[in-house]
């Protein structure tokens, strides 16, 4: 039977807790089983469907490295049945801090639960950035 999550933020901190335990059956109690289901991980290609997504955590997640998650500036958007989070993931590897990485999740209520649809995780490259949107400043930006 599959995990219920009350709250899209209930959902992401399963999410996050998978990963730190490098428990893949976990995390993908978190996705929606859904085919319409997407991530990209940092600098990686476009993975979709169900297969394709637990085929990546189950590599990400097999190794033995230890990761912590320390979520900063946290921007979420939410009505009845989508949720959007875009978060700063603070990531230590075996104790030693990383370079951040801004993800955009997306988490959709099926009526019972909220289950993630989209993860999304690149690096970031402005760290000004962040800051600006922490104050809800905005400068100038590009479009890709």
């Amino acid at each position: 039977m599959p995990t219920e999550f009350h709250s899209a933020e209930a959902a992401e901190a399963a999410f996050y807790q998978a990963f730190e335990q490098n428990d893949a059956d976990a995390m993908m109690q978190v996705w929606s089983p859904g085919e319409d289901i997407e991530c990209i991980h940092p600098l990686g290609k476009r993975l979709m469907g169900v297969a394709a997504v637990a085929d990546s955590w189950r590599s990400i997640l097999s190794g033995s490295r230890q990761l912590t998650f320390r979520l900063t500036h946290a921007r979420r958007f939410q009505n009845d049945s989508l949720a959007i989070h875009v978060v700063y993931e603070n990531i230590a590897v075996d104790g030693r801090p990383q370079p951040p990485v801004v993800a955009t999740n997306v988490y959709r209520f099926n009526g019972s639960s909220w289950h993630m649809v989209l993860h999304h995780a690149s690096p970031a490259t402005d760290i000004a950035a962040k800051d600006e949107a922490e104050t809800g400043q905005t400068g100038d930006s590009t479009i890709h």
